[in-house]
């Protein structure tokens, strides 16, 4: 899918009021960028089947559930050298999600996603800080579900600032919904 001060303006805020932290319920989880593994997709493609996960990143295909789409798309990722993707690792190596940057000079993007089993975890904000140190060119653009509270916290504490709001269809939740334009400038 991405450090909070006031001039940060919040989603829907055009006051520049910071946004309220969330409790965080869990201990943070530590952990690590790494590789894709093959061994990894069956991990990765189960959070790909996921309503909840899907509603909230709300830009995720209608229908999931075909694993050899899913497949081709991650080796044809995985081949193309303008993608910088890599596995979300928890202590024990096992994935806990993904991140990665994508698309063309002018328009670089950050995606990122959790297991649901480790959100609220610090794992997006730790893994997004991972991601940046690794991929220093700017600016880099993300795209946030202006409902999605959770994403927004995460690419603010990364430095990434709100610069607009667009209407798409969101395939995950089969309708038009608002969301943040984001940029994280040099």
């Amino acid at each position: 899918m991405h450090a909070d001060d006031a001039a940060r303006t919040p989603a829907g805020s055009p006051t520049g009021a910071p946004a309220p932290e969330a409790p965080r319920t869990r201990p943070p989880l530590p952990v690590t960028l790494r590789e894709l593994r093959d061994s990894d997709l069956p991990t990765l493609y189960e959070d790909h089947l996921d309503p909840e996960s899907n509603r909230m990143a709300a830009f995720t295909p209608a229908e999931p559930a075909d694993w050899e789409t899913y497949r081709a798309r991650w080796a044809r990722l995985s081949a193309d050298p303008a993608v910088v993707m890599r596995v979300i690792a928890g202590p024990d190596g096992e994935p806990v999600g993904q991140a990665a940057v994508f698309g063309p000079p002018e328009e670089r993007s950050v995606t990122y996603r959790v297991r649901r089993a480790h959100w609220g975890r610090g794992v997006a904000t730790a893994a997004l800080r991972q991601l940046l140190d690794l991929v220093p060119e700017r600016p880099l653009h993300a795209r946030a579900a202006c409902d999605n509270a959770a994403s927004l916290r995460v690419l603010r504490r990364c430095g990434f600032v709100v610069t607009g709001t667009e209407t798409n269809h969101a395939p995950a939740r089969g309708a038009e919904i608002d969301e943040h334009l984001l940029l994280l400038e040099a």
